[in-house]
């Protein structure tokens, strides 16, 4: 299994953000969460990225625990939140470099020119993030998500600011 969640319960004060949540993810599957705003969704997405701790119950990605093995789940998960968190004041390659060289990549460049390809980034790549358009910048934000080549991916509302045209380019 890829993600594994059990009992999952997240108190914020006497409010239940989650409430006994329960479910697997097999390796190749995609999957989905709907609801309401506050229903918990992602609040679950934090926890399963080692963000913030659960309350009670277990989780685990890619075997290893969302608690006791936080930096083995980082590394095999790529991440991009509800709140894309670019630094506007980089230019997209310098920030795609800056990404990889985090995660101790071989063949940065390689891998910066594949990412820029996959997400349609040519003629933004030598632009300064806080200048590109919204849709752009999370084009940049997947970009990051997927450089590593993690083994699980966790996307809290990524087509939020995306054209359709784009959001069918990536996709």
């Amino acid at each position: 299994m890829s993600i594994k969640a059990n009992g999952i319960t997240k108190l914020y004060g006497k409010q239940k953000a989650l409430n006994n949540v329960s479910f697997s993810v097999g390796a190749g599957e995609v999957v989905g969460f709907l609801g309401p705003n506050g229903a918990g969704k992602s609040t679950l997405m934090k926890i399963l990225t080692c963000f913030i701790p659960q309350t009670s119950g277990t989780a685990s990605v890619c075997g290893f625990d969302v608690n006791e093995q936080s930096l083995d789940v980082r590394q095999n998960v790529g991440y991009l939140p509800e709140n894309n968190p670019l630094y506007y004041e980089m230019y997209v390659k310098e920030y795609l470099d800056f990404i990889a060289r985090l995660h101790k990549l071989d063949n940065v460049k390689e891998r910066i020119k594949n990412m820029i390809e996959k997400t349609g980034l040519q003629e933004e790549q030598k632009k300064i993030i806080g200048t590109l358009s919204k849709g752009y910048k999370q084009r940049v934000g997947l970009a990051q998500a997927l450089i590593h080549d993690p083994k699980v991916l966790i996307l809290d509302e990524p087509t939020s600011n995306v054209d359709p045209k784009a959001e069918e380019d990536i996709f």
